[in-house]
């Protein structure tokens, strides 16, 4: 005997997400553990927009990249998002070998979930990011932080890119580590 099942009350539960599955207070939390561990710099330029060091202790931002997005009368920080896209896909690549195009869309991935968990449009925010992407990529570079993990550039087969920004590379004042990384399972072992 099958039983009679109301259609309203399973579209209830199935809108049902748990709070620590996407949302605000996870994305801040998340957010500030990433922060807590590199340093953000904003005083370099960037193409594509962002990227990090080689060993993963800093992200950069593009100087000319605005903090803020207008939307729907509020004032959005897109730093934040873009954080999570750089530390994961830094991650990934670092932590696990992965290819630089795979971690991006893994990295893609977890940006949008931080913005849709902001109660941001996606399409908003992507078409905000695309036209600074062909802003910024259109500029020249007079200033790229000489310790620049390349891996996305050479990835992408990009030498023209590369020596465009070899070319005008400028020191990075050591800033020193925020936080000692541990990877579990990696250490050494004692015999």
């Amino acid at each position: 005997m099958y039983e009679k099942r109301d259609p309203a009350a399973a579209k209830k539960r199935t809108r049902h997400v748990a709070e620590w599955l996407i949302s605000k207070e996870m994305t801040d939390h998340a957010v500030r553990a990433i922060r807590s561990r590199i340093h953000l710099v904003r005083d370099y330029d960037i193409p594509y927009l962002a990227g990090y060091s080689l060993d993963g202790q800093m992200i950069f931002i593009d100087r000319h990249m605005p903090k803020t997005l207008a939307w729907k009368r509020r004032r959005i920080n897109t730093d934040r998002f873009l954080i999570v896209h750089e530390a994961v896909e830094k991650s990934l690549i670092q932590l696990l070998g992965m290819h630089y195009l795979h971690a991006h869309q893994v990295a893609l991935r977890a940006e949008q979930a931080a913005v849709r968990a902001e109660g941001i449009e996606w399409k908003a925010y992507d078409d905000f990011m695309q036209e600074y992407i062909k802003v910024i990529g259109d500029e020249s570079l007079s200033k790229v932080p000489e310790n620049l993990d390349l891996t996305p550039y050479r990835d992408f087969h990009d030498t023209a890119e590369i020596a465009s920004m070899r070319a005008c590379m400028a020191p990075v004042p050591p800033l020193g580590h925020k936080h000692k990384i541990h990877i579990s399972g990696l250490e050494t072992p004692v015999i």
